[in-house]
């Protein structure tokens, strides 16, 4: 039998003379996982992402001599599971004859509808949070954000600087020339860019002041020269808030190289009202498939802060 609602939990409802009901009605901070995520649909229990290597630079052929064969190589497989999210809620019979006020069980689907969104922006967050753990690893067994990732050749990458420092000028300046300095598997530069920088809502103002303001006026100096991260549209996707990260000195890039951080949605929300049959109680549940991860490290360079 599902724990329910009854006329004890809900006594003033009941009562002639009630203003207002009031709780359950604040602005969210809702969906912000979409402007981090990759979203793909999913039909299997699980997904798993392979890398695929390329070719190195072609060599020198002397006349008459063979060619050299170049050897393709499978590396790191990345695996999604999907977990099924769900919850409700159940009210008695005999309070919903006695209710007074019909608008509770409207303000209660809120309230699932919002504690379901909340979980889900969680779980996208924890992607980030755990992005230096080594209780979280990737396909190549280290974490998301590492000195040591390893390509299918065993020769390694970093995606965070060696000493992690706080957010400033000087440290977003050498995130992007890091990031312009990317190689794939076989060590080809790649053109990848970032994006938009993530930040703790403690970040949020050194945030805008790095790239909020002027192209023509550098943060924090009293000279005229320009914005040098504004001007060469290094970062167009300026940056944004998480607000369910945990760490206010953690800042993370995102960058455009193809599957980084990745949400698979196997089965998208749905709800679903229903009486009991042993007791009368109404029933409202919701139920979603869903998983976050990431396939290509590359995709993230990042800083724990100092």
């Amino acid at each position: 039998m599902a724990a329910n609602i009854n006329r004890s939990n809900i006594a003033k409802e009941l009562e002639p003379g009630l203003n207002a009901i009031y709780g359950m009605e604040y602005d969210r901070y809702e969906r912000e996982h979409e402007g981090m995520f990759e979203v793909e649909r999913s039909s299997r229990a699980f997904e798993e992402e392979v890398r695929f290597t390329g070719f190195a630079g072609a060599v020198n052929k002397a006349e008459g001599a063979a060619y050299t064969f170049a050897t393709a190589r499978e590396g790191e497989v990345s695996r999604y599971e999907h977990e099924t999210i769900a919850y409700g809620f159940a009210i008695t019979q005999e309070a919903i004859e006695d209710m007074l006020y019909d608008s509770l069980s409207k303000r209660l689907t809120k309230a699932l509808a919002r504690s379901m969104s909340h979980t889900k922006q969680v779980k996208a967050a924890n992607v980030l949070n755990n992005a230096f753990s080594s209780s979280y690893l990737g396909g190549d067994g280290v974490a998301l954000c590492s000195t040591a990732h390893v390509n299918p050749d065993n020769s390694t990458y970093a995606n965070k600087p060696t000493t992690d420092v706080d957010l400033s000028e000087a440290a977003l300046e050498d995130a992007l020339i890091a990031i312009s300095q990317f190689t794939d598997e076989v060590g080809i530069p790649i053109a990848v860019q970032a994006r938009r920088l993530v930040v703790h809502s403690q970040n949020v103002f050194e945030a805008d002041r790095l790239l909020g303001g002027d192209k023509m006026v550098r943060p924090g100096t009293s000279d005229r020269d320009h914005n040098a991260i504004l001007n060469t549209g290094m970062l167009p996707g300026g940056y944004m808030v998480n607000h369910r990260l945990t760490d206010p000195d953690a800042w993370f890039l995102l960058t455009d190289a193809p599957d980084g951080l990745k949400h698979f949605e196997r089965v998208a929300m749905a709800t679903k009202t229903y009486v009991e049959d042993n007791t009368g109680n109404i029933c409202y549940v919701a139920r979603e498939r869903y998983s976050f991860g990431w396939s290509e490290p590359r995709g993230v360079y990042a800083s724990q802060g100092a």
